[in-house]
């Protein structure tokens, strides 16, 4: 399985990002998928997650009510919807993914940089 995130860059505080995460060698179908962020001399952070047989998700704290996870399974990519950014959104953005829900996030992606100017 081969994760490609996209879609990162600068933006103000209180703009929009959307992130993409490309998928190949399994389909979304089989997958469950999430988001993780990694902030400068931070340790690696959960965003949320998506089930991969419904549309149940799940979302830090931080994030709750601003960012949406969302999937295209024609398209076999998984979306971060990032609206009202904060300064302290600034990290690198992950894509991860696992067959199985109890099984450790063994797919990453190789993340892509959001940076939030105030």
């Amino acid at each position: 399985v081969q994760l490609q995130a996209s879609g990162g860059g600068l933006v103000q505080a209180g703009g929009s990002l959307r992130l993409s995460c490309a998928i190949s060698g399994r389909t979304l179908r089989e997958l469950y998928m999430a988001w993780f962020r990694q902030a400068p001399g931070k340790e690696r952070e959960f965003v949320g997650r998506l089930h991969k047989n419904s549309d149940n998700t799940l979302y830090a704290d931080s994030v709750k009510g601003r960012f949406t996870i969302s999937r295209d399974y024609a398209k076999n990519t998984v979306y971060l919807q990032m609206n009202t950014l904060k300064p302290e959104d600034t990290a690198v953005y992950f894509c991860a993914a696992r067959s199985i829900m109890t099984a450790p996030w063994g797919y990453w992606g190789q993340g892509t940089l959001v940076t939030v100017s105030s």
